[in-house]
């Protein structure tokens, strides 16, 4: 196993971020939905108000993974939790503990955050990532679907429901 050093990402290395996303989609093969740039990421990111966290991985000074992490709720727990986004690890540095890494580090913040739950979903297909995730010990919970509205269906459902009587 190589040594993993892990760190939370800084704004200069939003160019390594942007290059880890790119691999991640071709990897999933969605490199076609990858709309994303790096005003973007600075932004979202790095700005006044970011929507999610970035921890780096690195073998000596080559970036090899990353996980993108943001804060969720549980009303059922009334607590605090944490939604992994993507956890990726380069194709040519597998197996050497990064993925194990990363996974850990953000459960050990999850606990230091006060967490109740740290959830992620993983494509049906992915059966190494699957296996990988149910070895650390994470349930896959097959009664539930993800949903998503993007786009042109966003900005209908939106509209559709703007209030009748914004008055009150």
């Amino acid at each position: 196993m190589h040594r993993t050093a892990l760190r939370h990402a800084h704004v200069e290395e939003v160019d390594q971020i942007l290059e880890l996303i790119h691999g991640l989609a071709e990897f999933e093969n969605l490199s076609h939905q990858v709309e994303v740039t790096r005003e973007r990421l600075l932004t979202t990111l790095f700005g006044t108000k970011p929507a999610a966290e970035v921890v780096l991985a690195f073998e000596g000074d080559t970036a090899v993974g990353f996980a993108v992490f943001f804060p969720t709720y549980s009303t059922f727990l009334g607590k605090p939790g944490l939604h992994l986004e993507d956890l990726f690890v380069r194709p040519g540095f597998r197996g050497r503990g990064h993925g194990r890494s990363l996974l850990k580090h953000l459960a050990s913040l999850a606990l230091e955050r006060g967490c109740g739950r740290f959830e992620w979903t993983v494509l049906d297909w992915n059966a190494p990532a699957i296996e990988f995730y149910r070895r650390h010990g994470a349930e896959v919970l097959p009664e539930w679907r993800l949903c998503r509205v993007t786009g042109d269906a966003l900005e209908r459902l939106a509209s559709a429901h703007a209030p009748a009587n914004a008055g009150g």
